[in-house]
């Protein structure tokens, strides 16, 4: 049996995509736009998705839609109800960002905790020049080593953002669901965390639960000296809280690699001018060669799996 397989957004992994070793027809875009999913879809029996959203509506109308290969580890984008209602087995890609995800987490935090960019803007604007002494102490340096970061998320990413935090000697703290009655051995309750972090990492995936997440009362809750680190998902936190929080001083500083919506066409809160003590990097943290290329890999042999018979990381 052939498959017919559509790639809808091959530009957004940035390198290609092995070919399965099946029987198959393949077809690629760049990119899709809502409106050309179904057109584009119609005769596909495998879906391979990033971002473009496929909700029930789109499903309904693709009858011959057998599987979606979800080339990401959120499936956000995936109503997947409607593909458990309809028998379309959905499986995402795991685990291949469990070192590049992190990195850029300890970057960031290290940027924000010793004020790396308003140092380098000091010395790009002549204020080392005019300095009285050798140095100048002009914004507050902190050290990772003896800080306590606290983890929201402790799957793969967060665990790989502790072991990368461990060896620089933070304390870690690894947050209980909001609001849970009963914490788990190895979890402190998700208050504390607020209220003890001097940085704390999102590494959660988006769902009911943690949509807005980390909002005006969260913020509040944390140490002024505290800084937020963000390399789950933008609607995690509330982007209007935050950068209202970072303007009035309430933390210290934030960075995000993630918006709520990507790329940020219709502007958004925390790209505005006046928002001070922020990083936004343009969702790249996965995006290592060597990440990129187990993706792209790790996709296709889930679409192996499937014809198989053995389909893997289900999600649906």
């Amino acid at each position: 049996m052939s498959l017919a397989i559509v790639c809808l957004e091959r530009d957004a992994v940035g390198v290609p995509f092995p070919r399965p070793a099946l029987e198959h027809e393949w077809t690629e875009y760049p990119a899709t736009t809502t409106a050309e999913l179904v057109p584009r879809l119609m005769q596909a029996d495998v879906a391979i998705v990033n971002k473009v959203k496929l909700d029930a509506e789109a499903i309904a109308r693709l009858p011959r839609l057998k599987m979606v290969a979800i080339a990401a580890t959120g499936a956000d984008n995936v109503d997947l109800e409607a593909c458990r209602a309809r028998g379309i087995v959905v499986s995402n890609v795991r685990g291949y960002a469990v070192h590049t995800v992190p990195e850029h987490a300890l970057m960031l935090m290290l940027a924000l905790r010793r004020n790396l960019f308003a140092y380098a803007a000091d010395v790009r604007n002549g204020r080392w020049a005019e300095a009285e002494n050798f140095c100048f102490f002009d914004h507050p340096i902190g050290d990772l080593h003896g800080a306590t970061l606290g983890i929201v998320g402790r799957g793969g990413l967060g665990e790989g953002v502790a072991r990368l935090a461990s060896a620089f000697g933070m304390n870690i703290l690894y947050a209980e669901h909001k609001g849970a009655a009963v914490l788990r051995p190895g979890y402190s309750a998700f208050d504390q965390v607020l209220a003890q972090a001097d940085v704390l990492s999102l590494n959660c995936p988006l769902n009911a639960a943690t949509r807005g997440l980390i909002g005006e009362a969260e913020l509040r809750a944390m140490k002024r000296t505290a800084v937020l680190v963000n390399t789950s998902r933008g609607g995690v936190a509330d982007e209007q809280a935050l950068a209202d929080a970072l303007r009035a001083g309430v933390i210290a500083g934030a960075a995000t690699d993630v918006l709520s919506a990507e790329p940020p066409r219709k502007g958004n809160p925390l790209l505005a001018d006046d928002v001070p003590n922020l990083i936004v990097t343009p969702h790249v943290a996965w995006a290592s060669q060597g990440a990129m290329q187990a993706l792209a890999a790790q996709a296709i042999g889930n679409i192996e799996a499937y014809a198989a018979g053995e389909p893997r990381n289900r999600l649906a």
